[in-house]
C-alpha cells in the first residue's frame, strides 16, 4: 500500500492490498477501495462507497457525492458500488443513491472519461463507454457495451439498451432499444450498432434477425401493442428475446427513427419535374384563354378561325 502523506485516509476506510493513493486525495470513513486500486491525486471518495479492485480514478474525480435532490439529508441517501477493472478519468462525478437502502451502481470494465456524471440510482452495466461530458440524470440505466459519446444527457429513468450507440450531443428523453445508433443531431435513431456488432462477434443470423425485429419496430406500421405481441411471438431466445424484453418494460416509450432525407440528386429530380408540371400548367392556363369564344346576340362567332388569327 502506497499513500502519499499529503493524502487523508480515514482510520475506518478499508483499504485493500497494493492500493496507490496520490496527493491531496480525501477517503472518508466508511469507504471501501478494493486490492490494486490506484487513485491519483486530489481523489475523493466518500463514505458509503464500495469500490471493487484494479480500478484507476484519475485527478479530480469525486465518487460518493450526495444527489442534487432538494431535501436530502446524508442519513436518507444510499451508497456508490463501483465494478472491477474500470478506468474513471478526470473530475468524473458519482452520486450516492438517494435511497439509504439502494446504491448506484457502475459495473465491470467500464470506461467513464473526462468530465462525465453519473447522478443518483443510476445502473450502469459491464463494458460500457461513456465519453466526456455525458451526462446521466437520475435513475438511468445503461446496458452492457453501450457506447455513450461525448455531451450527451440523458433525461431520468431513460434506459438505454445494450450494444446501443447514441452519437454525440444527443439528447435522450425515450429509451433506446439494444443494439440501436442515435444520432447526434437528431436524436434520433438512424439504424442498428452495426459496427459494435460485428466488433462485438455477432454472428451474421444474429444481425439478419436484428434486421428483421427493427423493420417491425420502425418499418412495419403496426402499433405498438401489436410490435411487441409480434416480437414476443417470433423471437424467444438470443437477442430476439432480448430485444422482445426490453420493448415490453418501456415505460416512457422508446426513440423515433429520424425521417429519411433525399439526396441532392433525389432533390434534384424533384425540383426538374415540378419545373416541368409548372410548365405545363401555364401551357395549358394560356391555350384555354386563348379557346374563349366572343359571340353576337345570334350566337355566331366574332373571332376570325385560327388560321386567320395574328398572335401579337
Amino acid at each position: 500500500m502506497q499513500i502519499h502523506p499529503l493524502a487523508f485516509v480515514g482510520p475506518n476506510a478499508k483499504i485493500g492490498r497494493d492500493v496507490q493513493i496520490g496527493p491531496f486525495c480525501v477517503v472518508e470513513d466508511g469507504a471501501t477501495i478494493g486490492d490494486g486500486c490506484i487513485l491519483e491525486a486530489r481523489v475523493s471518495i466518500k463514505k458509503g462507497v464500495v469500490i471493487g479492485k484494479n480500478n484507476h480514478i484519475f485527478e479530480g474525480a469525486t465518487i460518493g457525492g450526495l444527489p442534487q435532490c432538494v431535501g436530502l439529508s446524508e442519513e436518507d441517501c444510499g451508497g456508490v458500488i463501483i465494478g472491477d477493472g474500470c478506468t474513471i478519468r478526470e473530475n468524473v462525478t458519482i452520486h450516492r443513491s438517494m435511497r439509504v437502502e439502494d446504491s448506484t451502481v457502475v459495473g465491470n470494465d467500464c470506461m467513464l472519461m473526462t468530465n462525465v456524471h453519473v447522478a443518483h440510482d443510476c445502473r450502469i452495466a459491464d463494458e460500457v463507454i461513456m465519453a466526456s461530458n455525458a451526462m446521466l440524470a437520475g435513475h438511468v440505466s445503461v446496458g452492457r457495451r453501450a457506447f455513450v459519446s461525448g455531451a450527451a444527457g440523458a433525461h431520468q429513468f431513460v434506459r438505454i439498451g445494450a450494444f446501443a450507440m447514441v452519437g454525440g450531443q444527443a439528447h435522450l428523453v425515450r429509451d433506446v432499444p439494444p443494439f440501436v445508433t442515435v444520432d447526434g443531431l437528431s436524436s434520433q435513431v438512424v439504424g442498428l450498432n452495426s459496427v459494435g456488432l460485428r466488433r462485438a462477434g455477432f454472428s451474421t443470423a444474429d444481425v439478419r434477425k436484428l434486421k428483421a425485429i427493427y423493420r417491425v419496430i420502425y418499418k412495419s406500421g403496426l402499433n405498438w401493442r401489436e410490435i411487441v405481441e409480434k416480437i414476443e411471438r417470433e423471437h424467444t431466445e438470443g437477442v430476439g428475446l432480448e430485444m422482445a424484453r426490453f420493448l415490453a418494460t418501456t415505460t416512457r416509450g422508446i426513440t423515433a427513427e429520424r425521417a429519411v432525407l433525399p439526396t441532392v440528386g433525389e432533390a434534384r429530380d424533384a425540383a426538374r419535374e415540378a419545373d416541368k408540371a409548372n410548365a405545363k400548367q401555364d401551357a395549358t392556363d394560356e391555350s384555354e384563354s386563348i379557346q374563349l369564344r366572343v359571340v353576337d346576340e345570334n350566337g355566331a362567332s366574332l373571332l376570325p378561325p385560327p388560321s386567320k388569327r395574328r398572335v401579337v
